[in-house]
């Protein structure tokens, strides 16, 4: 006997109801008994049954593919962004088209144009550039993530509480002594450095501190950009300790890499404080303190929101999740030490 593909007759016939019965069973139909609906969903699972897809997708108008753009897929931060936004499609049967940008707009541009092409039924991208001014034309629903979406205020966005989670970082350096803590953060092209010295800026008002005493070092948002600008620190003048805020936790990785690259210690001579929460910092020696990003909640809350804006029921603002500190050994506690002198 020739092995053919099993059929919705074939999961009607083993669940003992009509073929339009079990079809509309399977699609999730809203009146269908409970009692029918599991019976029909087990005998497709008896018989290895799979929906067209395609058949589907013809018929709805919609392809059950949707596209997620993010600008750098070797950043554990956006891997995890990912994968929270890949387990919230697969949790409702649709797949994810997963691009990087490499904080590249021409690439950026292109991998639209590849979904559009692709024909997904909508789309999350984090703008690299802070100057996409026009999503619409690329004709998808979308909803965007990251620092850059908040310059939409007429667009879903998802992201990081960024003035809590700053404010996070520096209520807990106070609390361990360290009142003017450096600054590394991206370079000036980027909202996200906006953000964070905007936060800063307006901790150090409610404490009566002048922001201007605090030293600004600018980087990439990579590793060797965490130890270049952590080098510049360390070229200049200074007294006793040195602590530093870092925009992320790779540039923080990269800050401690620079700091053994002088004959340092972390945190005897630097403390070093991070930003994200990614998997490596639990493994670096010392451990690295990070104030943690919710990277898996941010994505699937953002598929959630997409699924209202295909739908048409747009949100139109801005989804704020906050973050958390994890405690390390990274930093010193000055405050039980009072003999050794911030920097």
């Amino acid at each position: 006997m020739r092995n053919r593909r099993p059929t919705i007759i074939d999961v009607a016939e083993r669940a003992g109801v009509s073929k339009s019965t079990a079809a509309r069973a399977i699609a999730g139909a809203e009146n269908i008994l409970q009692e029918t609906r599991e019976r029909v969903l087990e005998a497709a699972r008896a018989v290895g049954y799979e929906r067209n897809h395609l058949a589907v997708g013809m018929r709805s108008g919609r392809s059950g593919m949707l596209g997620l753009v993010i600008p750098d897929i070797t950043n554990p931060f956006w891997a995890d962004v990912a994968r929270g936004a890949q387990d919230r499609a697969a949790a409702a049967e649709v797949s994810l088209l997963v691009f990087s940008s490499d904080w590249d707009p021409h690439k950026e541009e292109n991998h639209l144009r590849a979904l559009r092409r692709a024909r997904v039924d909508g789309a999350i991208v984090n703008p690299v550039s802070d100057t996409l001014d026009d999503l619409d034309r690329f004709g998808l629903p979308f909803v965007l993530i990251g620092s850059s979406a908040e310059r939409f205020a007429d667009v879903s966005s998802v992201g990081s509480d960024i003035t809590q989670a700053v404010t996070l970082g520096l209520d807990h350096l106070v609390s361990k002594g360290h009142h003017a803590p450096v600054l590394i953060v991206g370079p000036k092209s980027r909202l996200a450095r906006t953000r964070f010295l905007n936060a800063v800026n307006r901790h150090c008002i409610a404490r009566d501190v002048d922001p201007a005493q605090l030293l600004v070092v600018d980087g990439e948002y990579t590793l060797e950009g965490g130890r270049q600008a952590m080098l510049d620190v360390l070229d200049r003048p200074h007294l006793g300790h040195v602590c530093v805020f870092a925009a992320n936790d790779m540039m923080a990785i990269g800050a401690m890499l620079a700091v053994r690259e002088r004959g340092l210690r972390c945190p005897d001579d630097v403390s070093i404080l991070g930003f994200d929460g990614i998997p490596a910092g639990e493994f670096t020696f010392p451990g690295l303190t990070t104030i943690a990003k919710p990277g898996r909640s941010i994505g699937a809350r953002a598929v959630e929101s997409l699924f209202d804006e295909i739908e048409g029921r747009p949100e139109h603002g801005r989804v704020y999740m906050p973050c958390r500190l994890i405690a390390r050994g990274s930093l010193a506690d000055l405050a039980r030490e009072p003999s050794r002198k911030a920097g």
